[in-house]
């Protein structure tokens, strides 16, 4: 992890379509830009700020994000999200992102990801299936 350090930048960008709105996430009843899609859009472009730079078997996980969602996006207009990781503290990355429509800044969020074993993480989830088909 030695490759980890404040400065690193990711970017993730899409074109807004019917799956991404308000309306289809439950979110809202508008034909905008919805905010869980916004949210997993900033959390991309952190996940992409980390690409090639954790160890074999290291993968990393969302923890939190706080995110304001500052303006509405129609469908068909471009989006795009670029985060920068601001803190390396143990397993815990800190990232400022921030969004914009082809018109102005939309959305900017504080963003915790946690560096995980990914088998071991993996191996917690499917064992909460096995706890409760007893």
């Amino acid at each position: 992890m030695d490759e980890l350090a404040p400065g690193l930048i990711g970017e993730a960008a899409t074109v807004v379509t019917e799956t991404d709105t308000a309306g289809h996430w439950g979110s809202g009843l508008v034909p905008v830009f919805g905010t869980p899609a916004l949210v997993g859009l900033m959390e991309g472009a952190a996940v992409q700020a980390l690409a090639g730079r954790l160890p074999p078997g290291r993968t990393s996980v969302g923890g939190r994000i706080d995110v304001h969602h500052l303006a509405p996006t129609p469908m068909g207009m471009h989006v795009r999200a670029r985060a920068e990781l601001l803190e390396v503290e143990g397993r815990r990355l800190v990232f400022h992102v921030e969004a914009w429509d082809e018109v102005e800044q939309i959305g900017r969020a504080a963003h915790e990801r946690f560096i995980v074993d990914e088998e071991r993480f993996v191996a917690q989830a499917k064992a909460k299936i096995e706890s409760t088909s007893s």
